[in-house]
């Protein structure tokens, strides 16, 4: 059975898994589906197509689903996609998609977003994310599984964060992330390997040392840096980690990549 607030506006049309909690004035449109166990505490707004997986709780003042920020958009019928097992905090913001980016947002699993975070239209997150407060993604762009959006930090439409990587707090990105890469700043920059994530989440001795050893060929002096990367996929050609690496580069020669600074 699902406990909705008498405070509460469910319009018609809405679908509601069992054990659905709907807190006092939460408001909940005609095309939204709520999974088994969705919590909504109080004052959230869930709006437009958009589908909530099971066991997620979403705090006050969230609003999910609503139009996206973007002037080609002329009220077509786009989505908003939330995997499972979301913690979705007070002020976060979630918009559906544009008829150009594809027409949905999709939002995946077991994730936190803090305060104030917002997830723009046409963005794909992964799994096991977490989004720190006021973490802001523009549109388009791609964060894979595992990555670490630091607090107050922003990301630059169609940029793409790969596996396990650390977003500095504050930092403005706006070119593409390595997997396991660190950055920070503004305009961020590569400050080496995500380490302290890598060995929280459990990557063996052997793994990191292999990335620190392609990460010091990728990004050293001598050459060029398609020379480098060759010669890092030729050495690492077996090591998963670092492949994960190279493909990221090969697969968009499109987008600039976030490099170390410097010296001068």
């Amino acid at each position: 059975m699902s406990q909705i607030h008498p405070t509460a506006l469910v319009a018609p049309g809405a679908e509601l898994g069992a054990d659905v909690e709907i807190g006092p004035f939460c408001t909940v449109g005609p095309k939204v589906r709520l999974g088994d166990g969705v919590r909504l505490i109080s004052h959230v707004v869930i709006d437009g197509a958009t589908s909530i997986g099971s066991e997620c709780t979403v705090y006050p003042f969230a609003v999910l689903g609503a139009p996206p920020q973007h002037l080609a958009h002329k009220g077509e019928d786009t989505r908003l996609e939330i995997g499972d097992r979301n913690l979705i905090r007070e002020h976060v913001t979630m918009q559906t998609g544009t008829v150009g980016g594809g027409g949905v947002t999709r939002v995946g699993s077991d994730s936190l977003y803090m305060v104030g975070a917002h997830v723009a239209h046409d963005c794909i997150v992964g799994d096991r994310v977490t989004f720190a407060n006021s973490a802001t993604l523009g549109g388009h762009v791609t964060v894979d599984d595992y990555v670490f959006m630091g607090g107050l930090c922003a990301v630059h439409q169609f940029s793409r964060i790969g596996r396990y990587a650390f977003v500095g707090g504050g930092g403005i990105v706006t070119k593409d992330v390595i997997p396991y890469g660190s950055v920070w700043g503004n305009h961020a920059h590569l400050e080496g390997l995500n380490l302290v994530g890598l060995k929280r989440r459990g990557f063996s001795r052997e793994a990191i040392n292999a990335l620190r050893a392609a990460y010091r060929l990728l990004f050293a002096d001598e050459g060029t840096f398609q020379e480098r990367l060759e010669d890092v996929a030729e050495i690492h050609a077996s090591n998963a980690e670092v492949m994960e690496i190279v493909n990221f580069i090969r697969s968009d020669n499109n987008r600039p990549l976030c490099l170390p600074e410097r010296e001068v």
